[in-house]
């Protein structure tokens, strides 16, 4: 009797990092970057080509080519693990990210990408713009999974309306699985939170 209550006890205690974790992953930035930059792309684009094309070269800049370069980096023992917990190691993880997403962005202004999409990865890269140097230079771990959940939640609301408030519970979850699992403050939650919602809430509307 003993036992079974010591482990139901323990299980309860493991349930709310079950869900932070499953959050963490679900809801990771890779997957939030290419979810709204392909809606976006799907609501101002006219053809579903062209949406998709613009799409795919919006997420491969954004998105997909940071995380592969991540995961291999992970692979060959660079770094520890795909979300980059040590802040030391985030250099070149973050470097690369910021470059690619601004080589998106002079790619999409190229193809003659629609407003909308355009201004929203030059967005994404301001903000980077502003959490590289604090994670780096003022060596504080800024949350990036804060940021991106926060710059989502806003995104969708000011391209789709107000009906699409529910991103927003979706953003918190986000900053307290960081902190449920330890891996930020509550502080570095808080303020990545601010300059996604900045970036999106301020300068995307003046953009677009």
């Amino acid at each position: 009797m003993i036992y079974v209550m010591a482990t139901s006890s323990t299980e309860r205690v493991m349930l709310p990092d079950r869900a932070a974790r499953l959050l963490t992953e679900v809801l990771s930035p890779a997957v939030l970057v290419a979810g709204v930059l392909f809606a976006v792309a799907w609501a101002s684009v006219e053809s579903p080509a062209s949406a998709l094309l613009m799409g795919v070269i919006a997420a491969a800049a954004a998105s997909f080519l940071p995380i592969a370069y991540i995961l291999y980096g992970v692979r060959r023992g660079a770094w520890t693990d795909r979300h980059v917990g040590v802040r030391a190691q985030r250099t070149l993880p973050m470097l690369v990210c910021l470059g690619s997403t601004a080589c998106g962005a002079v790619a999409l202004a190229l193809a003659g990408a629609p407003r909308d999409l355009l201004a929203l990865i030059v967005c994404m890269a301001a903000a980077l713009l502003v959490a590289t140097p604090i994670t780096l230079l003022a060596r504080w771990k800024i949350s990036i999974h804060s940021l991106v959940a926060a710059g989502t939640a806003v995104t969708f609301t000011v391209v789709f309306g107000w009906a699409l408030l529910f991103t927003w519970p979706m953003a918190a979850a986000v900053g307290w699985s960081r902190v449920q699992l330890r891996d930020h403050t509550t502080a570095q939650v808080l303020a990545g939170a601010l300059v996604g919602a900045c970036a999106t809430g301020l300068l995307y509307p003046a953009l677009r």
